[in-house]
């Protein structure tokens, strides 16, 4: 990592803040100075608050951060942080984080403001209260920040339990209805445009090959899957339903929040949108008429730099 600048020189430097969405595919960040003018953004790679758990995800924590902090110094005085953190929410994940990016950026406690991504996410689209983030990508989730600040969510349990509507979950119903048809008729997938798009994707068309993709690969190259289950939707009935079921479980997410604190507009977020256009069209259908919908394609980084910047004011 670059050496710190002295404070003589820092002076002379621009204060920047830097903003960090982490996800299971990728790591998305950005850099804005105190007028919250973003100078640099880019991404590197995936994180998510579970690899928090082991030694060797620590490291990679670790590494992944001090990357950004040399990148954030070739710009100016790094003093403020925004990250949000796919996963986050445990205390021990917190105090962890905390203790490490103190250690890593050289920055005192204060300076390092720690969530989960989802929160960033949904402060780059709504104002506290007004309204639904629906938020699919590796997984999904629906969140309400109520007035008080406080986060309330639907879903974004994982994806052992459910992430309906996720990237990863469309790949998973997509191998677990080809595997099924070939218990059923052997040879079945020869003649299956689905599974011929994700056999594409996996490498082979054997069962070994499907097998250890999704045990020895990470939850979102499993989810980059759905790439090929869009591929085949506009020719192959079982990948068209499996995206139009996908749309009613982010639907079942909005409506849960609903059904809690009324009736909000909803924004649907995240890379999964754009896999087809079925996903947003079935969202839409399930939902009652008079609750607005619109698509946001998140730059939840720029909202994380832009709050890390205010932080500048109060340092």
């Amino acid at each position: 990592m670059n050496p710190i600048p002295s404070p003589s020189h820092s002076a002379a430097l621009p204060r920047l803040g830097l903003g960090i969405d982490t996800g299971g595919t990728q790591t998305r960040w950005a850099i804005a100075t105190i007028d919250e003018k973003i100078v640099a953004s880019g991404t590197t790679a995936g994180l998510t608050a579970l690899q928090l758990n082991t030694l060797h995800g620590q490291t990679e924590f670790g590494q992944v951060f001090a990357g950004l902090a040399a990148t954030a110094h070739a710009h100016g005085s790094l003093q403020s942080v925004r990250a949000g953190i796919t996963g986050f929410g445990d205390q021990a994940h917190h105090a962890l984080l905390q203790r490490m990016l103190t250690d890593i950026l050289h920055l005192p406690p204060q300076a390092i403001h720690l969530s989960n991504d989802i929160e960033i996410a949904y402060l780059d689209n709504f104002q506290p209260g007004t309204g639904y983030l629906i938020y699919a990508g590796t997984g999904s989730i629906a969140a309400l920040i109520d007035e008080t600040g406080q986060f309330h969510r639907a879903g974004g349990r994982g994806y052992l339990l459910d992430d309906g509507g996720s990237g990863f979950w469309i790949a998973r119903e997509a191998l677990r209805h080809i595997w099924r048809s070939e218990d059923e008729e052997p040879g079945w997938s020869q003649h299956s445009r689905l599974a011929q798009e994700m056999f594409k994707a996996l490498g082979g068309d054997s069962w070994d090959v499907s097998k250890n993709f999704i045990y020895h690969r990470s939850r979102g190259e499993i989810g980059t899957l759905a790439l090929a289950v869009a591929a085949a939707a506009g020719h192959d009935e079982t990948a068209a339903r499996i995206l139009k079921q996908a749309g009613a479980e982010l639907a079942r997410l909005g409506l849960a929040m609903c059904r809690r604190f009324g009736d909000k507009p909803m924004v649907l977020s995240g890379r999964v949108q754009e896999l087809h256009p079925l996903i947003a069209d079935s969202l839409r259908q399930h939902l009652p008429p008079h609750i607005s919908l619109r698509r946001s394609v998140c730059q939840a980084h720029f909202s994380a730099a832009r709050l890390a910047a205010r932080q500048l004011r109060t340092l």
